[in-house]
């Protein structure tokens, strides 16, 4: 499937991943609706960065997608659903489990819904690796066992098994993207990447982080929106789940040392208790098996880790004036 000059829908488009995709789809030539969670200030989140050329050629929708009729209204006439809104922060799902449901089981169900109404070609609806818990082998290929090991990624195991549902019981043409640990420009101070780079950056004596023993599969950002394009282009991912990864995991204590030498600080971490999850929900590995993505779509990841973190920590040092220094918002 071409997407130049289709029309298509991204929710979450403020969010982090969205607004790169949205930037991406705009430079191919497609005719994007931008949804937006509806606030008061008229803020769109992370489209208000964009170029303005960029945000003058999108429809920009405020709504909710816990709203069905809302989402109904915001997908007529569309041909392509990049799915992307959810609450994704884990220590905040320990705390607001129910506010997951309703965002991401919910929300899920009303986008397949009103896309099953409208009749959309596509909809590529945004998993997590969160959802296979610790791995039980690696690499972590997509029949991996799911494991709900926070509220988060409970929720986020539901919403793909309602997308599952719809394909199977509604011939619903969808696709499951499942990126693993993404990171770069715009992405919150919460994860990891930036809390590291941001500490460092404020000249602090020390790092304070959760466990560092734990190891995560590292992808920039472009890469992930990369994955997001071949998925919605390839007819062969209807019905598929594909995880977009490197195949390549990190420690956090490897991580903060990479990054340290990096920036030129060499710093110590200190523990902080508020950013360690409960024993039993602590995801302690995540490594991709990314050998379907290559196979199926020709992806691959292109910007290694080294090049990944400079280019985030450039990102950062820029704009440091939109992160409240010194705040652990969970």
């Amino acid at each position: 499937m071409d997407l130049k000059g289709k029309n298509i829908l991204v929710t979450g488009a403020c969010g982090f991943i969205g607004s790169h995709l949205v930037e991406r789809l705009v430079e191919s030539g497609a005719q994007v609706r931008a949804f937006v969670y509806y606030n008061a200030f008229n803020r769109w989140g992370w489209l208000d960065s964009l170029q303005q050329e960029t945000v003058q050629k999108l429809e920009i929708f405020t709504g909710d997608i816990r709203d069905f009729h809302c989402v109904r209204k915001a997908m007529d006439k569309t041909e392509v659903v990049f799915h992307l809104a959810a609450l994704i922060g884990i220590p905040y799902s320990y705390i607001a489990p129910e506010s997951y449901v309703d965002s991401n089981i919910k929300g899920t169900l009303n986008v397949l819904q009103a896309a099953r109404e409208v009749g959309v070609a596509k909809v590529i609806h945004t998993s997590t690796s969160e959802v296979y818990g610790t791995a039980q082998y690696v690499p972590i290929d997509e029949r991996h066992p799911m494991q709900g090991q926070s509220p988060y990624s409970a929720t986020k195991i539901g919403a793909d098994m309602l997308v599952e549902s719809f394909c199977r019981s509604f011939d619903l043409p969808v696709a499951i993207c499942r990126p693993f640990n993404t990171y770069g420009p715009r992405q919150s101070a919460r994860a990891i990447i930036p809390t590291i780079i941001t500490q460092m950056m404020a000249k602090k004596e020390h790092v304070h982080l959760g466990n560092t023993d734990t190891t995560r599969d590292f992808n920039y950002v472009t890469d992930v929106v990369e994955g997001f394009i071949k998925i919605a282009e390839s007819e062969k991912a209807i019905g598929e789940v594909i995880n977009i990864g490197s195949g390549y995991e990190m420690s956090i204590s490897a991580l903060v040392q990479k990054i340290s030498q990096s920036l030129g600080r060499n710093l110590e971490v200190q523990t902080d208790a508020s950013r360690i999850r409960p024993p039993s929900s602590e995801v302690e590995r995540l490594c991709a098996d990314n050998s379907k993505a290559k196979n199926l779509l020709g992806w691959e990841p292109k910007v290694g880790l080294d090049e990944g973190l400079v280019r985030t920590a450039e990102w950062f040092s820029k704009n440091q004036d939109k992160y409240k220094q010194g705040i652990y918002n969970i």
